[in-house]
Formats: C-alpha cells, sequence, structure tokens
C-alpha cells in the first residue's frame, strides 16, 4: 500500500491480468527460494515510526499536511488520516551501537517535527498507541489525507461490507459504534520494527516471532483508552481488526477470515505457504500498473520486485507480517513486527525493539520445528490475553502456566541478553535497554496501566473530556523529556499548566448521564434522583431524544406530593421548553446563559444527539481547580 498508484480492481480483465501477475510473483519467489539467491552474511534492522498531531489543547489536528511541508525531510511521510503522520528510519546493520543509533535518528527527526508542528497553530507532536483525546465526529472521511491510494482501499471495504460496518469492544468498559469509514483504523499508532533474516532460517525465526508475540506484547501495552472508554490494555489489536474488517453475515456464515490477524498455522517447510495461504484466502482487492513479468526478468538475471505479491500482501495486516525487498539486485527477506504501540517514550521504543530482535536472534534450538511442542492456538490465544490484560496476562507457555512477569524476566530476558550478544550488540547498550522492560517489571507499570491509573485519578475530580486532554498533556510532557515509563509519576490537576483548560463546555460538562423515559413514574424519577444525588434529570422519548428536563423543584410541587401519582409520568412534570447548548460553546457563554435565564442546568446536545449536562456543580468545580 505504499505504492501511490493503486486502484481498486473493477472489472474481470483487471482481476484476471493482477492474478496472473500474482501467480508469476509465486513462481519467481519459488525459484529465487530454490536457487537461494537472497542476501547472506549481514542483518539489519528498520522502523517505521507513527506519529499523532495534535492542537494546542491536545485535541486532534488536521495540519499534516502543512507540517509535513515545513518538515520537508524524505523520512517523512502521510498516513490515513490528517492528525497523523510516520517517519521511515534508514535500516542499520545489526550490530556494535545500533539501537542508540536508531535511538538518535529517531530524536532527531522527531525534534524536526515539533519544531515545524509549533510553527503550525503551534501544534504538538504526540507518541501514543491510541490518541486519548480522540472522539467519533474526528474519524470521518473529510479527515482522511486526500490521497487517492486512502480512498480507493475506504471505497473498496465499503462496496464490499455495505452498511454493515459496525465497532463493538469489551473490556473493563464497552464501547459500541457505528462508523462509515475506515478511519476508525487512523486511532492506531505503531512502532513497527523490521529484522531481515536469511533464508536458512525464516521458517524457524517466523514460526518463533509468532510463539512469542503474546508474552511480548504483554510487557509493552500502551492503548487502554478509547474515546474515554477502558478497554483493553492493547485496544489496538481490537480495533483495527474491526475498523477494516470487510466480513459481513454472508462472509461470516463461510467462517471468511479477517484481513486483520494473528495468521492460520505454523509455517512447516518454505515461505510460500504464507504466501500461498492467503492468495486461496483472500480475493485481491487493489491492481497497479504492471510493466514487466517477474519471471522473465529473473530468466534474463534481473530480481524481481514481487510487485503485485507485495501488493496483495500489502492489503493484509498480520501482527507479523513477513516481507520481500530488493536492493541492487540483491533480495532479502524481514520479519516486520506490527504490533509495538507508539509510545509511551522514545527509550521504551527503542527498548521494545532491542528486546524484540534479541528475542528473535536468541531463539533456542530447542524451539525449530516448534510445532512438535505447542499448538498454534496457544500461540494465538496467549496473543490475544496479551492484548486483553497486558503485564497481569497468565500464560500457556508449552504447556505450562505462568506469568507474564515471570516469563518474561526469567526466560525471555536471558535469551534476549543471548541473542543481542551474539549479534554483537555492545554489553553496555545491552543492559540500559533491557533494564528499561525489567523496570517495568519490578514497578508493575506499562504504558497502558499508567494511563488507566492516571485517568481513574483524574475522574475522581473532573469530566471524562478533561481527563482525557490532561492525561495526554502529561504524557507530551513526560515525552519532550525522554523518560521511560517507569519513572513517570501520575498527573496532578493542581500542577498542572495547561492553557485554556476550561474554555469549552465539552471539557468540562457532565457525560455519565442519567436519564428517565417520558412515560416513567415519577416515582422513580425521585428515586433515582435520591440513589444519585443528582438535581436534574434529562427526560428521553422513544427515539432517545430529549424531550424535557425534570429537576428537583419540580419533584418538590406540593401538588405532586400531595397528589396519589399512580398516573403521574415525567410527562406530566418535566419542563419542555428547554434551552439545550452545543459542546463546542465557551464556559462563558453558557454560564451567562444560565444566568440570564436563572436556570441551574443546561443540556448538551450535539445534533439530535444529548452528550452531556452542564450544572452549576461544573461551575463550583471550575472554580475549585481552574485556579
Amino acid at each position: 500500500m505504499g505504492s501511490q498508484s493503486v486502484k481498486a480492481i473493477t472489472s474481470l480483465k483487471q482481476r484476471k491480468e493482477f492474478v496472473y501477475h500474482l501467480l508469476n510473483d509465486v513462481t519467481a519467489l519459488e525459484q529465487m527460494i530454490q536457487d537461494d539467491v537472497f542476501e547472506k552474511g549481514i542483518q539489519r534492522v528498520g522502523a517505521e515510526q507513527e506519529l499523532s498531531i495534535t492542537r494546542n489543547d491536545f485535541r486532534p489536528s488536521k495540519n499534516a499536511l502543512e507540517i509535513l511541508k515545513k518538515i520537508n525531510d524524505k523520512h517523512f511521510t502521510t498516513e490515513l488520516a490528517l492528525f497523523n503522520l510516520e517517519i521511515n528510519l534508514d535500516p542499520v546493520e545489526l550490530s556494535n551501537h545500533c539501537f542508540s543509533k536508531i535511538e538518535h535518528q529517531l530524536s532527531t527527526l522527531l525534534d524536526k517535527a515539533h519544531k515545524a508542528a509549533k510553527k503550525v497553530e503551534n501544534n504538538k507532536i504526540l507518541l501514543t498507541g491510541i490518541l486519548p483525546t480522540l472522539k467519533k465526529k474526528d474519524l470521518v472521511f473529510e479527515n482522511m489525507t486526500p490521497l487517492q491510494r486512502y480512498r480507493t482501499l475506504n471505497e473498496v471495504i465499503k462496496n464490499i461490507r455495505g452498511d454493515d460496518f459496525k465497532l463493538r469492544i469489551r473490556g473493563v468498559d464497552e464501547l459500541i459504534i457505528k462508523h462509515e469509514s475506515i478511519l476508525f483504523e487512523a486511532c492506531n499508532t505503531s512502532f513497527q520494527v523490521h529484522l531481515q533474516i536469511g533464508l536458512d532460517e525464516i521458517v524457524d525465526k517466523y514460526n518463533w516471532s509468532q510463539a512469542i508475540a503474546g508474552p511480548v506484547l504483554s510487557v509493552m501495552s500502551n492503548s487502554p483508552l478509547l474515546m474515554g472508554k477502558e478497554l483493553w490494555c492493547e485496544t489496538r489489536i481490537a480495533l483495527f481488526r474491526q475498523s477494516i474488517d470487510l466480513r459481513n453475515s454472508s462472509y461470516l456464515l463461510r467462517e471468511q477470515k479477517p484481513r486483520v490477524s494473528f495468521g492460520n498455522n505454523w509455517i512447516f517447510d518454505s515461505i510460500i505457504e504464507l504466501f500461498t495461504d492467503d492468495i486461496s484466502r483472500y480475493a485481491p482487492l487493489l491492481t497497479s500498473t504492471f510493466e514487466e513479468d517477474s519471471v522473465q526478468l529473473l530468466e534474463k538475471g534481473i530480481i524481481p520486485e514481487l510487485k503485485a505479491l507485495n501488493l496483495h500482501n500489502g492489503t493484509l495486516y498480520k501482527w507479523n507480517r513477513l516481507c520481500y525487498g530488493v536492493q541492487n539486485n540483491i533480495p532479502h527477506l524481514r520479519i516486520e513486527n506490527r504490533y509495538i504501540p507508539s509510545g509511551p517514550s522514545v527509550k521504551d521504543e527503542i527498548a521494545n525493539a532491542l528486546f524484540w530482535v534479541g528475542l528473535m536472534q536468541g531463539m533456542p534450538d530447542k524451539y525449530k520445528k516448534i510445532w512438535k511442542k505447542m499448538h498454534f492456538k496457544d500461540a494465538r490465544g496467549n496473543f490475544v490475553s496479551a492484548a486483553r490484560t497486558g503485564i497481569n496476562t497468565y500464560f500457556n507457555w508449552f504447556d505450562k502456566g505462568i506469568s507474564a512477569k515471570k516469563l518474561v524476566k526469567e526466560v525471555l530476558i536471558p535469551i534476549a541478553r543471548e541473542g543481542l550478544l551474539k549479534s554483537n550488540i555492545v554489553a553496555e547498550e545491552i543492559n540500559y535497554y533491557l533494564n528499561i522492560i525489567e523496570k517495568r517489571i519490578t514497578h508493575n507499570i506499562t504504558g497502558s496501566k499508567w494511563q488507566i491509573r492516571s485517568n481513574r485519578k483524574l475522574r475522581k475530580s473532573v469530566s471524562k473530556d478533561e481527563s482525557s486532554m490532561l492525561l495526554t498533556y502529561k504524557m507530551y510532557k513526560n515525552q519532550r523529556a525522554n523518560k521511560p515509563v517507569y519513572q513517570w509519576k501520575l498527573p496532578n490537576t493542581k500542577a498542572i499548566d495547561l492553557d485554556h483548560r476550561y474554555n469549552k463546555i465539552y471539557k468540562v460538562m457532565t457525560t455519565e448521564l442519567f436519564v428517565v423515559n417520558e412515560h416513567d413514574l415519577i416515582e422513580l424519577v425521585d428515586k433515582i434522583m435520591e440513589w444519585k444525588n443528582i438535581n436534574h434529570l434529562p427526560v428521553v422519548n422513544e427515539f432517545n431524544k430529549i424531550t424535557g428536563l425534570i429537576t428537583k423543584t419540580d419533584l418538590s410541587n406540593s401538588f405532586i406530593k400531595n397528589t396519589k401519582s399512580d398516573l403521574i409520568v415525567a410527562k406530566d412534570v418535566m419542563v419542555k421548553n428547554i434551552i439545550t447548548v452545543h459542546p463546542e460553546n465557551s464556559v462563558e457563554k453558557v454560564k451567562t446563559i444560565m444566568n440570564k435565564n436563572n436556570i441551574g442546568c443546561v443540556p448538551v446536545v450535539d445534533g439530535n444527539t444529548l452528550v452531556g449536562i452542564f450544572t452549576t456543580n461544573d461551575l463550583k468545580r471550575i472554580d475549585k481547580y481552574g485556579k
């Protein structure tokens, strides 16, 4: 999907031509494997850094293209959404101080991005698996980067899915949303690491990458929050899978596999099995212009780029993806780790990369032919469990139960250390970055845990939107100091100097709402107010649209108190001519409205949807915490 010239397959002729080149690419790859032409004697590490862009108030910014123009560096490129960018780091040889070199280049490029963003409306650059301040209204078609390849993929998926396009994730909380584009995928930002592997090791190493994925993810999770909901420790895993899932009900009946997946089985004899399985399961979606035939090129001594195979592979999103590339007419193979999240800090990311690469390099011989020792569903189950529960996961590790902390500390870190030494990484570098992983275990902290604890602490005194904004602000501050997450302290509202904290209603309104139906008995209304210690209750109709408001004053009316109320319902006593405000209204404007009309609360409505309520108690809270 990196190609700019992709187009949807819309005709039988296009499909035939693409499949012809796809099968030719497989034939050419088989021949190259047989002839053993792949690069030997060197390994390289590469990485891709996905970024979030925010406004000065840490809400998503849509200035990616303008910031990209000011950066003016070939390492930077667009992403799906206008609030994201990507950095492609230079591959480095796996040896000596390579990881500190990666950190230095990444930090230098990030400084460029920070400076450019500041010049565009004082925007910010953030590393986070999912930006906590994202809202559904940010994920609309208008916020998609206006490049044809993104719009083509969006249209292809929409045409297949139709209207059956929903997101449902159950964690500590539950999120259910109907959406209209693939832009939910843009919520996810990652730090993708590539490791070049020789042909002689690629089968066993790819299987090993699958086996260790769950334990590795468990100590790296950094995406627990989406739209204010506390979901999985690494919510990206569930979100990415659902956001571009092509399966409708008819596909499900045929047990069609999702395009975002962990995989279907081990590979046994050849990497060809991965590609042929994908071609068998997944219909091609996109095509391009093919000027040359891979088999014919190979016969001329020219190593083909396998354009069709790479394009098809680029529309499948495996968490460990096998990649093929060519440099100076020499082909190579690499494994791309796609599940490592962006953040919490650059040092955390480099530690994550070093740990994973070390584990790959240190694979013990006893784990060769892994299918004889571990069921594939154990590996896949461990991965899903780690995404759900992070560092608190309990794994089935080669038929033995073991906690994530114990497995990583006692088994995997020693393997990684040995693998890094074998790869001639200097001991000082190994100790420095592995210590960051060890400290997370010692302190029982990951990016995910820090966000969860911060959000819960903030929610005791501020609204959901303000909590998201404040923890994002603190995340940004810690990243700029480049402190690993085990050193981060939880945010304190009194110590935060963020400008314009309370300038908009959505930042401070109450979003955990209790409502009653027009036909609910007044006794129920009275009890809800008593039980929940609230003074105002919105009233909705059968379509869940607000039609009125009931206050404690309404209930204290002597007529209601002294009358048999078995026939009195909410509709009979509610205030029907209510004043509503929009979430983007300023606090000062709403305060004026309330004072002018002598009312103690206003419902907050976005379109036809009740999204919050703003009361005099919220004003008091602003006075208390805003000073």
